[in-house]
């Protein structure tokens, strides 16, 4: 009876599961911080998307520009270049890269000062100037109904479009592609397949996300949240539908990551360290397709854990019962310890290497 009742094989049977999961999610390129985010992805029922570096390459490049009203060409392309080179949003770096070859390298910027989830402002030529979106130029009331009719055109066409503006006027307008990533479609489908309702989250303008979600195949999309109107959205989603993911890669992403339910981060070169520090999840590859792999890894390796837990009870029952009426002898007893012990560990290593990642 004592060495039936030796718990090796219940205590062994999670550890070796679980870590076996890990590793095998770590070799696909998805760094899973321990046990419990595991464990949680299974019972998301929605995932939250930012836009900009996740369902897009986070490589925007500058399609389209134009000088609005009196402002020349050339002094626009000026102003703009020294006020997006100074920032590193990747819409700013965009249009420093395309107006480079426009714009004299000056640093005349000063009181340069970002406008979180609006853009940047600094002091040129004596006036305050800005480059941001649309909400920061609605907010100083310089919109016409000739300039959100051009907007209105760019944003039907998925493009982002950044307003350069002085405290009386715009000057000047950039429309930004940035193009879907290459699996996204796929990633959305698999994520419904699974059960789980992708929503986007984004500070860009509505009709973009709208046109961008509509590509992915995604029917709910935010535009033109601030980093706590996301927080607000996530926490609205979780009240309505249960347990929510939220994937992101910028700093902007942050708060919501670490308030979601498990927080996937991109991890390439365009991802932010706070929002790889503030995730449960970093995909390492980009690959949004991971994310549903995480998930079925994480039902694949609940079932697991159930079948070595039920296997390591279960067995011990038997042969406990076997004991009660004198029919156990000890070699039994060591196979009801020992080899259970030895049964869940190969069950729990054989995630080691599951392919449905």
């Amino acid at each position: 009876l004592l060495v039936i009742a030796c718990p090796c094989a219940l205590v062994i049977s999670t550890p070796v599961t679980v870590v076996s999961a890990l590793t095998a999610a770590a070799q696909r390129g998805v760094l899973i911080k321990g046990g419990s985010a595991l464990e949680a992805a299974r019972c998301l029922r929605v995932i939250a998307l930012d836009k900009t570096g996740t369902l897009t390459t986070g490589n925007p490049t500058l399609v389209a520009w134009e000088a609005v009203g009196s402002a020349t060409p050339a002094h626009a392309a000026a102003l703009a270049w020294q006020l997006a080179s100074r920032s590193d949003h990747p819409v700013s770096r965009a249009i420093a890269q395309g107006l480079a070859a426009e714009a004299p390298p000056t640093n005349t910027v000063q009181d340069l000062r970002a406008l979180p989830g609006r853009g940047v402002e600094g002091r040129m030529d004596g006036q305050r100037h800005v480059l941001g979106n649309l909400r920061l130029v609605r907010e100083m009331q310089l919109l016409t109904p000739a300039l959100e009719a051009q907007l209105r055109a760019h944003e039907q066409q998925g493009r982002s479009v950044t307003l350069l503006a002085s405290d009386s006027t715009v000057l000047a307008l950039f429309a930004v592609a940035d193009p879907l990533r290459t699996h996204a479609g796929e990633a959305m489908a698999q994520l419904q397949a699974l059960g789980v309702r992708p929503v986007v989250l984004s500070g860009d303008n509505a009709a973009t996300v709208a046109a961008v979600a509509a590509e992915a195949g995604i029917a709910d999309a935010r535009g033109g949240l601030l980093p706590q109107d996301k927080l607000d959205a996530l926490g609205a989603l979780q009240r309505e539908h249960g347990p929510t993911g939220m994937a992101g890669d910028g700093i902007n992403d942050a708060p919501a990551l670490a308030r979601a339910d498990v927080g996937f981060a991109m991890g390439g070169a365009h991802s932010t360290g706070m929002a790889m520090e503030t995730a449960d999840v970093v995909l390492m590859n980009d690959d949004l397709r991971r994310i549903p792999g995480t998930l079925r890894l994480s039902r694949q390796a609940h079932a697991v854990l159930w079948q070595n837990i039920a296997l390591a009870l279960g067995v011990k029952a038997v042969f406990f019962a076997l004991a009660l009426t004198g029919q156990a002898s000890m070699w039994m007893a060591v196979a009801a310890d020992m080899g259970v012990s030895l049964l869940v560990v190969a069950n729990g290593m054989r995630l080691r290497w599951w392919k449905g990642i």
